[in-house]
């Protein structure tokens, strides 16, 4: 797949795309239909299939409060626009430059001059342009303009709301992984690499793999998950814990895993993949190891029947 930051580096073989414009921040089943129709398309057309995103949350440049968290990280945006079936991906510097773009003159740049699109694909309530003010019927007039056709998608219902990455934050902030996976078409996963901890669960008897903390990939809220644990290309049945360890030493925030009943994997420096499959229970203050311990054995328990 090839990914730009700018136009200028556009190969010369690319000779006309179909291209899907948004944030693409989920990867969620909504955008899912998106990048299949930019695909279904682009194949018929014998053309690029292609995506316009961003560097940055749109938020940062737009707005002075605060920007949400991140549900995915620009590494795995990049891997599941692939695994899509994207062969490139624009992700333009959305700068106060970008920003001021008229709906006309990002047609013209991005569309026209610079991705050669024959085909424009957008999502249903679609904007774009300084302030907002381009929608789906201003872009079907300049695609009769400038020579390109625009196919507006619904929106995607999942139990009477739209499939958002908003909606499926809260999912992840409430525990709620398994309907998060719903509307994600996938498990939620955090991804990063294996550092040196307290070490104090291979003292109890649990070894835990300590996630960094620039990984990516939204934790959910504070508590134990049933999930899969990803690495050298084999998969291993997981307890994976997020909080602060606050039973023997509060600690920054951070994902622990333990793979159930696997003993001598060294995955330290190695990039692994944390997918969350169900909550557990939430994360609790023991008041000692004894408890502690008691606990684990019966969050194992559990973990074992959900995915054993």
């Amino acid at each position: 797949m090839i990914q730009l930051e700018t136009l200028a580096n556009l190969p010369e073989k690319i000779r006309g795309t179909v291209v899907t414009i948004g944030k693409f921040d989920g990867i969620h089943l909504g955008h899912q239909q998106l990048l299949a129709e930019t695909l279904k398309v682009a194949k018929s057309l014998e053309l690029t299939p292609s995506v316009i995103t961003f560097d940055r949350h749109p938020s940062e440049t737009l707005q002075s409060g605060e920007v949400p968290p991140a549900l995915i990280g620009p590494k795995q945006k990049a891997r599941l626009l692939e695994a899509a079936g994207i062969e490139l991906v624009l992700a333009a510097p959305f700068d106060e430059a970008f920003s001021h773009l008229t709906a006309k003159e990002f047609v013209q740049q991005y569309l026209v001059e610079g991705l050669k699109a024959k085909t424009v694909i957008v999502g249903e309530g679609f904007r774009f342009g300084s302030g907002g003010l381009g929608d789906g019927a201003l872009l079907g007039q300049l695609g009769q303009e400038f020579g390109f056709d625009v196919i507006e998608i619904p929106n995607l219902e999942i139990d009477g709301r739209k499939v958002s990455t908003s909606w499926i934050r809260e999912l992840l902030m409430s525990g709620d992984v398994a309907k998060a996976a719903k509307l994600l078409g996938r498990f939620h996963a955090t991804v990063g690499e294996v550092e040196h901890g307290l070490k104090i669960g291979r003292e109890i008897g649990f070894p835990t793999a300590n996630m960094a903390r620039d990984a990516e990939g939204l934790l959910p809220r504070d508590a134990v998950y049933a999930g899969w644990l990803h690495v050298d290309g084999k998969k291993y049945m997981s307890a994976l814990s997020v909080g602060i360890n606050e039973t023997f030493t509060a600690v920054p925030r951070l994902l622990e895993a333990h793979i159930i009943d696997e003993r001598g994997l060294d995955l330290y420096g190695k990039v692994i993949t944390c997918e969350y499959v169900e909550f557990i229970r939430p994360a609790a203050k023991f008041s000692g190891v004894e408890d502690l311990v008691a606990e684990i054995n019966r969050d194992l328990d559990k973990i074992r029947a959900l995915l054993g």
